[in-house]
């Protein structure tokens, strides 16, 4: 089989800056900061961390959350778990959707015979999955009951959906309830702090009350589970909330450093990129377009260009940039480092990362799961 890291084998050992771009970076002590940081502040506040991976996609940086403390992972996708699970990294992987059909049954059944794995239902018909699955393939299968917390998403409409649905679980051979969870990922953006916090309490005060609920019935809710890196210092504080997704924060993007106003962690995910035009004394063009980085929820920040450049107008393979005073000078050839707007929707675009410590590429990382969409 060929080796697809084999034209990037020669940069390992490499300075960032002799790179050729475009090049997705993520800069090891940063990242380790980033999880040193989290870490802190679940400990703090009393919290589980149990950060998606759809992110990174990438087992190594997986094991480095979990070595660190976090409790498990949150995988977007069944195949995302699938992956982590082939790296080793077999405990409390939390597949935070619907896993449909009988397809993905016989996957998830296979899943569970080697991996602690807990899946997401809304409504009757899953558990009726579920529990066909289990008779068919002797498999146990733990659950979260998803409840639409204000996104209008996935998830029941209320706390009492939520506990007739708990009823069924609780009556249902080979399926178990380990909880309840929930996302304000509709709220994370909000530009007034107040309201932010006000709005994502009384979001997620809707799990505390369903948690209630259950339990005055008899049934424990050992999980409640929300929150994204959006929105992290607000949920952590959350009386209802045991457990956090959050996951971004450990590479940061210009998205949660700009539009959600998440603070203390480093940009440890960038990509370097190359002015290749200068068509006008007030324009450049790089090698950066919209292959390379997403820009669509927040524009990419520059750390290493005068504050004068400004990102502009981007393609399918270039990026304009306006260029004001002494940015002007900034000449064709001259390399750049940008912080992509999002990260999940910039790492899909790449096949690996180039691992930087002290400014030299140490590792290669492929993205394992990318693409795994299933």
């Amino acid at each position: 089989m060929s080796d697809p890291l084999a034209p990037y084998r020669h940069d390992v050992g490499r300075p960032v800056h002799e790179l050729d771009t475009p090049v997705l970076c993520l800069d090891l002590e940063l990242v380790e900061q980033n999880i040193a940081r989290a870490i802190e502040l679940f400990r703090r506040h009393g919290k589980h961390w149990r950060p998606h991976t759809k992110g990174y996609k990438t087992p190594q940086l997986a094991r480095r959350v979990l070595a660190a403390g976090a409790v498990g992972l949150t995988c977007a996708k069944l195949a995302e778990a699938e992956a982590m699970a082939r790296a080793g990294l077999t405990g409390g992987l939390l597949v935070a959707n619907q896993v449909v059909g009988p397809e993905k049954m016989e996957r998830l059944a296979r899943l569970t015979r080697c991996a602690e794995v807990i899946v997401t239902i809304d409504h009757p018909d899953h558990l009726a999955m579920l529990q066909q699955a289990a008779r068919q393939h002797g498999a146990v299968f733990s659950v979260l009951i998803e409840l639409d917390i204000g996104m209008a998403r996935a998830g029941v409409p209320s706390p009492q959906a939520a506990l007739e649905l708990a009823q069924q679980v609780e009556q249902a051979p080979g399926v178990q309830l380990a909880g309840i969870m929930g996302y304000e990922g509709h709220l994370l953006d909000l530009p007034d702090l107040d309201e932010k916090r006000r709005r994502i309490y009384q979001a997620l005060d809707l799990l505390g009350e369903t948690c209630e609920l259950l339990q005055s019935k008899g049934i424990p809710c050992p999980i409640v589970s929300a929150g994204g890196s959006g929105s992290l210092p607000i949920t952590l504080t959350h009386p209802a909330v045991t457990e956090l997704q959050a996951g971004g924060l450990v590479m940061m993007d210009a998205y949660y450093a700009c539009k959600c106003h998440l603070e203390g962690f480093a940009h440890a995910l960038t990509v370097r990129t190359t002015i290749t035009s200068r068509p006008a004394a007030d324009r450049a063009v790089i090698d950066a377009g919209l292959k390379t980085m997403h820009v669509a929820y927040a524009d990419p920040l520059f750390l290493d260009a005068p504050p004068v450049v400004r990102f502009d107008t981007p393609s399918a393979e270039h990026a304009t940039l306006r260029l004001e005073g002494e940015a002007q000078h900034l000449p064709i050839g001259h390399r750049l480092t940008v912080v992509p707007g999002y990260s999940d929707l910039t790492t899909v675009l790449h096949n690996q990362f180039h691992v930087v410590r002290n400014g030299v590429v140490e590792q290669l990382w492929p993205l394992e799961s990318r693409g795994h969409l299933r």
